[in-house]
C-alpha cells in the first residue's frame, strides 16, 4: 500500500509540474504513515506484585507476563511449560532477587532464555534474614538456601520507590525510543507512592501502642514492622517452604501471652489451618486476611501494589484497635 501512495504521488507531482500554479494554490507535503505499528518491549515479570509495578512504568509500551500470579505462593511455585517460552521470548526479565524466586534458576537454565535479568532490590534497604537462610521447594523437595537476606523487601513503600527506579531504567536500556515515558510513569508512580507511605504512617500512628502486636503465618511483614511500627510474631521463617513444628507453635503461643498480642492474620498465599490453630490455642480471633507475597485477583481488594498496602493497613488498624 506505501509503494502504490508514493507511485501515485509522484505521479501527481509530475503533472504539476507541466501546470502552472495559480497564487492561491500550495503545494503541501503529505505525510505517509508508517509500515506497522512499533513492536511493545516483551517483558516477564517473576510474580504479580512485580508485574504490577512493571505496569504502571510500562504503560503501554510493554506486553506483560507473570509467572506467579494472583493469590500464588512463589516460595513453593513449580514453574510450566510456558514458562519457560515465555522467557525465551523475553526483552527483559524482572525479578525480586534476595533467592526469593527459588524455581528460576533451574527454569531460566532450563529454557535457555538469553534476556537480562534485573534484580529489582538493588539499592534497596535489605534487612537481614534472623535465622540465616530460608526454604524453597524444588520437585516437591525443601531445599535451604543460606541467605543472610529477608527477600519481602516491598513490604517497604520507600524500597518500592528503588525497585520502581529500576524498572525504568532497565526499560530505557532495553528500549531507548520510549525512555522519556517510562522515566514520567515512573516519576508519577513515584508521587503517588509517597502520598500512600504518608496516609499509612497515619492510619498506624492511630493504633494505641500497647496494642500494636499481630501474628501472622510466615515471617513476611519484617519491613513493615520496620516502617510503621508494628509487631509481627510467627511460627515461621521467610518463607512457607518449611513445616512449623510443634514447638515452633508452643513458642509462638508463650510469645503471644508475654507480648500481649491483639489478634491473628491470615494470609491470601497460605492454607489458613495454621492460623486457625494458632488463634484458637492463644483464646485470639482470626482478624482478616493480609496480603504478603502476591496480590489478590482483579476483583479482589488488593490487585494492584498500592490498593495491596492500603488493604493491608486497613485491616490492620482495624483488628489491633477492636476490643
Amino acid at each position: 500500500m506505501r509503494k502504490l501512495l508514493n507511485t501515485v504521488l509522484s505521479g501527481f507531482l509530475a503533472r504539476t509540474r507541466k501546470t502552472p500554479l495559480g497564487p492561491a494554490f500550495s503545494l503541501v507535503s503529505i505525510a505517509l504513515p508508517a509500515t506497522a505499528d512499533a513492536e511493545p518491549l516483551r517483558v516477564v515479570a517473576s510474580f504479580s506484585i512485580i508485574g504490577d509495578l512493571a505496569s504502571q512504568v510500562g504503560g503501554e509500551h510493554i506486553e506483560l507476563t507473570t509467572l506467579v500470579g494472583p493469590d500464588a505462593d512463589a516460595h513453593v511455585y513449580e514453574p510450566r511449560p510456558a514458562d519457560a517460552k515465555a522467557l525465551v521470548r523475553a526483552d527483559v526479565v524482572l525479578v525480586n532477587g534476595l533467592s526469593f524466586e527459588g524455581f528460576l534458576p533451574r527454569l531460566v537454565k532450563a529454557s535457555g532464555a538469553s534476556a537480562p535479568l534485573v534484580e529489582l532490590s538493588e539499592g534497596a534497604d535489605i534487612l537481614n534474614d534472623p535465622n540465616g537462610g530460608h526454604y524453597h521447594f524444588h520437585g516437591g523437595e525443601a531445599v535451604f538456601h543460606a541467605t543472610p537476606n529477608d527477600p519481602h523487601a516491598w513490604q517497604s513503600i520507600a524500597n518500592v520507590g528503588v525497585y520502581v527506579r529500576n524498572i525504568a531504567k532497565a526499560f530505557c536500556d532495553a528500549d531507548a525510543a520510549n525512555c522519556t515515558a517510562y522515566e514520567a510513569n515512573a516519576r508519577a508512580y513515584g508521587e503517588e507512592l509517597s502520598g500512600l507511605d504518608a496516609r499509612i504512617k497515619q492510619t498506624i500512628a492511630a493504633i494505641p501502642e500497647d496494642r500494636r502486636t499481630g501474628v501472622v503465618g510466615h515471617n513476611a511483614f519484617r519491613y513493615f514492622e520496620r516502617e510503621y511500627g508494628v509487631t509481627f510474631l510467627s511460627p515461621q521463617g521467610v518463607s512457607t517452604g518449611s513445616e512449623a513444628s510443634a514447638a515452633d507453635v508452643a513458642s509462638l503461643i508463650r510469645d503471644i501471652r508475654d507480648q500481649r498480642a491483639v489478634a491473628v492474620f491470615a494470609e491470601n498465599i497460605s492454607n489458613t489451618r495454621l492460623v486457625k490453630q494458632i488463634a484458637s490455642e492463644a483464646g485470639l480471633e482470626i482478624g482478616g486476611t493480609l496480603y504478603s507475597d502476591a496480590l489478590s485477583p482483579p476483583d479482589g481488594p488488593a490487585s494492584s501494589y498500592v490498593d495491596m498496602m492500603r488493604a493491608n493497613a486497613r485491616t490492620i488498624a482495624a483488628s489491633l484497635t477492636s476490643d
